[in-house]
C-alpha cells in the first residue's frame, strides 16, 4: 500500500524533532560487513535505539561472537509521546547490556540481557548516557537528523570511533564539513546514491511520497540522500577515482567570481586539469584523500557571497577540490 500526497506532515514532522526512523537490517548488514576488524575486543554502544525494536541492537547481538565483541550496550529514550522514539509504551528509559552467549546455545536469550532503568530520560546527552559513551570504544546508530551536529560533536568530544547515519547534506554543515576537510570523517561504502527505507512508529505523522504500510501493518518511509558516515577506516576508501575526461574551456567554465572551473558531475572530473575545480558534494562518496586535496566548500548562502555562479546563474553546493602532485 502507497500513498503519493503531500510533505507537509513530513516538514511539520521534522520541525517538532520526529525525525528518528528505525533502519533496516539489510542496509546495516550491506556497511557492517567492510568493518569487522575494528570490533573485535569492543565495546559497542548503540545510544539512540529503543533495542526492543532495533535492528542496530539485533545485529550485533546476533554476530556478537563473529566480531568478538566485548560488550554491547543499547540505551531507550523514555517515551514522551507514545511511538516517538519507540514502538513501546515506556514509564522509565531503559539501557540493556549484552555480554554474550552464555549457556552455550549460540543465541540470544532473554535471561542473558541485563535490563537496567535510567534515573533520567535517557536522552543521549545526559549524564547517564554519557558515562555510557565513555565505556564504549564504538558508536554505531542513526541518530536524529535534526541534531546530527549536536550528536557528532560529542563524539568527537570525547574521542570515540563511530559509525552513523545522517543526510548526505550534513556535509555542508561548517561543523562537519571541517572535520572531512580535515580527513576525521568521513563517507561509508555502501550507500552511494539513491534513497533508503526506514520504518517509522505506528503513529507517525506522516503523509508523504514513499510511504507505504506492509502487508503486516508496518509503516515505511524512504529517505533521499541517506549516507553513513565514520571514522573506521577501510581499504576501499584509498581506490582512485579513474578519470578519462579532457579539459576545455567550453565544457568547463570558470566561475564568475572564484578562481576555478565548474565541474557537473563527479564522472567528468578532467584528468588533465591540475587548478581547482569545484564539484558536487556527491563527489564525497568516491574521495581518495590521497588523490585529491580538499580546498574549502564554497560559500553559498554566505552573507549573500556566492562564489559558485556561472553566467550569473548560481549553481548548487560545490566542494573546490584539486588533485594531489604524485
Amino acid at each position: 500500500m502507497k500513498k503519493e500526497i503531500s510533505n507537509k506532515d513530513l516538514i511539520s514532522a521534522k520541525r517538532n524533532k520526529k525525525d528518528e526512523f528505525y533502519t533496516q537490517l539489510a542496509d546495516i548488514e550491506k556497511e557492517l560487513k567492510y568493518y569487522k576488524k575494528h570490533f573485535k575486543n569492543k565495546t559497542v554502544l548503540c545510544n539512540c535505539d529503543d533495542p526492543r525494536v532495533s535492528n542496530f541492537f539485533y545485529y550485533f547481538s546476533c554476530n556478537f561472537e563473529h566480531l568478538g565483541l566485548k560488550r554491547l550496550i543499547a540505551t531507550c529514550y523514555k517515551n514522551q509521546d507514545i511511538d516517538l522514539f519507540s514502538q513501546n509504551k515506556s514509564e522509565k528509559a531503559v539501557y540493556l547490556i549484552y555480554d554474550g552467549d552464555k549457556n552455550g546455545n549460540r543465541k540470544v536469550d532473554i535471561e542473558e540481557i541485563g535490563i537496567k532503568q535510567f534515573k533520567g530520560d535517557g536522552d543521549f546527552r545526559s549524564k547517564e548516557c554519557i558515562e555510557l559513551l565513555k565505556q564504549a570504544d564504538i558508536v554505531v546508530t542513526n541518530p536524529p537528523f535534526s541534531l546530527f551536529r549536536e550528536y557528532v560533536a560529542q563524539l568527537v568530544e570525547y574521542k570515540k570511533k563511530f559509525l552513523i547515519i545522517g543526510n548526505i547534506n550534513a556535509v555542508t554543515y561548517k561543523e562537519i564539513f571541517k572535520l572531512i576537510k580535515e580527513n576525521k570523517i568521513w563517507l561509508g561504502i555502501s550507500i552511494h546514491s539513491g534513497d533508503r527505507e526506514f520504518g517509522v512508529p505506528d503513529s507517525y505523522p506522516i503523509n508523504a511520497a514513499g510511504y507505504r504500510i506492509d502487508s503486516n501493518g508496518k509503516k515505511f518511509i524512504r529517505i533521499k540522500g541517506v549516507r553513513w558516515f565514520t571514522n573506521l577506516d577501510y581499504p576501499q576508501r584509498y581506490e582512485d577515482l579513474v578519470l578519462y575526461k579532457k579539459y576545455n574551456k567550453e565544457d568547463y567554465p570558470k566561475y564568475d567570481n572564484y578562481d576555478a572551473i565548474n565541474v557537473n558531475k563527479v564522472s567528468d572530473i578532467p584528468c588533465d586539469f591540475d587548478g581547482i575545480m569545484g564539484v558536487p558534494i556527491t563527489f564525497l562518496d568516491k574521495y581518495n584523500p590521497n588523490q585529491f586535496e580538499i580546498i574549502q566548500l564554497d560559500h553559498w548562502g554566505v552573507l549573500g557571497n556566492l562564489d559558485n555562479v556561472v553566467k550569473g546563474k548560481t549553481l548548487y553546493r560545490r566542494i573546490y577540490i584539486k588533485k594531489r602532485s604524485r
